[in-house]
């Protein structure tokens, strides 16, 4: 049997991982600057997390949820206070597609209605809603495109509106930053007019903070700038650190229903204890602050080449504008420099490194890149 090729694959081979590096099976060293997709919050392989889950393993992997689990009214608690979100609700499932089908389908119970509003350039996954709420046709099938969505303008306050005035709207789903369509992040006025018509006509507003949550912004949630409170928060990605697992936080004035949601694999011990180790590790060595920190200073210096239109971000998710594509210069990093990077659209190059980072990695890097580009 085969795999079915669905991914443009590099001809590298990671086989072993630490903080912010992989090798690959020729014991080649890799600077990693992408995270696997956001995906490596606190570092590869870190010690902490490494025994968390070993520990772990070794009593218990799995039981259903049809019994009690203490690790997930744990892990509830220690999300709620370092996010400073502790009066929400917390349910748990395996990514953030699921995460987000999940936040779509309680906003369609809560309020009754079955339409959605979602943003141009948005990325919400690859399933059956979420991959229709994203501005993709591309990867939008016949199958998906049944659900009610309207995209709108990027922040076209006119326009969600308008949108939401026919008051068949369930609710607003909106990235904290968008990833894959340019690290663009929505100005905290804006987050304040969305929350403000979303309440005036009794809409659910929807944040995903699938890429730009737990930490990477400098915030815990990328939300938080705008000093708002959203109804329904969706996570992932760093959440677990490579193990599978996502999360909706939902509003305290939302009440579930039984049957409303469900999951197999959803909060199981081994989610439990990857997730609880990223927060126990994000907390001890203080790594939201220090992505807020290290995020300045690597933009600081991406801003002094001429060859770069533009950079912009928060924390550590960056992104950098070329003049001409940027494939290429991606490649020439990856396969010259041993720096992962990663890429969105032609002309956008991605960093999303470990909240670990240090300032000797972007010294790297930055000698790596100007390396990259003057042999380019």
């Amino acid at each position: 049997m085969n795999l079915f090729e669905v991914y443009s694959l590099f001809d590298i081979t990671p086989v072993r991982g630490e903080d912010c590096y992989v090798w690959d099976d020729k014991g080649n060293k890799y600077l990693d600057l992408y995270g696997g997709h956001a995906v490596i919050s606190v570092g590869h392989s870190h010690p902490h997390y490494v025994d968390r889950l070993t520990s772990q393993l070794k009593q218990i992997g799995f039981y259903s949820n049809s019994v009690q689990n203490p690790m997930q009214e744990e892990l509830a608690q220690k999300l709620g206070a370092l996010s400073g979100m502790d009066n929400y609700q917390l349910f748990l499932c395996n990514s953030g597609a699921e995460a987000n089908e999940n936040a779509l389908k309680l906003a369609s119970f809560h309020t009754g209605r079955s339409k959605i509003v979602a943003f141009e350039r948005g990325f919400h996954g690859r399933t059956s809603g979420a991959v229709a709420a994203t501005d993709n046709p591309k990867i939008i099938a016949p199958f998906n495109s049944g659900h009610q969505i309207e995209i709108v303008a990027w922040e076209d306050i006119a326009a969600v509106e308008k949108a939401l005035s026919g008051n068949d709207v369930a609710a607003v789903i909106i990235e904290g930053i968008q990833g894959i369509g340019g690290i663009h992040m929505p100005s905290a006025d804006f987050l304040k007019q969305l929350q403000a018509v979303c309440h005036k006509y009794s809409t659910l507003l929807i944040l995903d903070e699938i890429q730009s949550g737990y930490g990477r912004s400098g915030k815990f949630f990328a939300f938080q700038y705008a000093g708002i409170q959203p109804d329904i928060v969706t996570v992932a990605k760093g959440m677990g650190n490579g193990f599978p697992i996502g999360g909706v936080l939902i509003a305290p004035h939302i009440k579930a229903q039984p049957g409303m949601l469900g999951t197999t694999f959803g909060g199981n011990y081994l989610a439990c204890a990857a997730a609880l180790a990223v927060l126990e590790i994000m907390n001890e060595e203080k790594l939201i602050e220090n992505a807020c920190q290290q995020g300045e200073i690597l933009m600081q210096e991406l801003s002094r080449f001429s060859q770069f239109k533009s950079v912009r971000g928060a924390g550590l998710m960056i992104a950098v504008d070329g003049h001409e594509k940027i494939s290429s210069l991606r490649k020439d990093l990856l396969i010259k420099k041993h720096i992962f990077t990663g890429v969105s659209g032609t002309y956008t190059l991605r960093l999303l490194p470990p909240m670990t980072l240090k300032g000797s990695h972007i010294g790297e890097f930055i000698s790596g890149l100007e390396e990259a580009l003057d042999s380019g």
